[in-house]
């Protein structure tokens, strides 16, 4: 079978090369293989795709940002961290693995890889719906919890990962200087999404 893919090839007449027969030596192709004829690039190409790609690879790296309704400052230091841990339980419930959750007391940073099956607005939805009646349930406030309806959600580049997860990590220190609103601002204008 070998013989007659490469004999076909060296005739440059391929009608019965096929992609998904089972042909171990591919890599001894000759570089002659690539050359001018469209026909017989398009096979080699399909056959190389065929092997090298038999599987979806996904790793999106998410940046969710959002806040509590009407920006109240509920997010006290004492509860903190019990919120912050049932946002990366229903984050990873999700699907989606958490690299960080921090941030003040009216609003959130969350660092997760996106779960290929989900879109962002779902898991977003679950994470704030489930963590609001969690809350609530379990009275770690006085007053009702809740989210504001929107948020902002961006991907993150490897080469920036740990750069990002710092600033999550060191949001204390970044809002003595800056406020949620120009931070927001920042990241609007950083991305591109605002209105001119």
């Amino acid at each position: 079978m070998v013989k007659t893919i490469l004999r076909d090839l060296e005739r440059r007449h391929s009608p019965r090369f096929k992609p998904w027969a089972r042909f171990k030596p591919w890599a001894r192709f000759k570089s002659w293989v690539m050359g001018n004829d469209k026909i017989l690039q398009n096979h080699f190409n399909g056959f190389i795709n065929y092997m090298i790609m038999p599987h979806s690879f996904n790793k999106i790296w998410i940046h969710a940002i959002w806040a509590t309704k009407e920006r109240y400052p509920l997010i006290h230091p004492p509860v903190e961290k019990k919120i912050y841990g049932y946002m990366t339980t229903e984050l990873i419930g999700s699907g989606c693995p958490v690299r960080v959750v921090n941030g003040m007391p009216d609003h959130v940073h969350c660092l997760f890889l996106l779960n290929p099956q989900k879109s962002i607005a779902e898991i977003i939805k679950q994470v704030k719906g489930s963590t609001s009646h969690w809350v609530n349930e379990q009275d770690l406030i006085k007053e009702k919890f809740s989210w504001q309806t929107g948020y902002a959600a961006y991907s993150v580049s490897e080469s920036v990962l740990e750069k990002v997860f710092q600033y999550i990590s060191s949001q204390k220190q970044h809002h003595q200087k800056t406020t949620f609103l120009q931070e927001y601002n920042e990241f609007i204008k950083l991305h591109g999404l605002q209105n001119d």
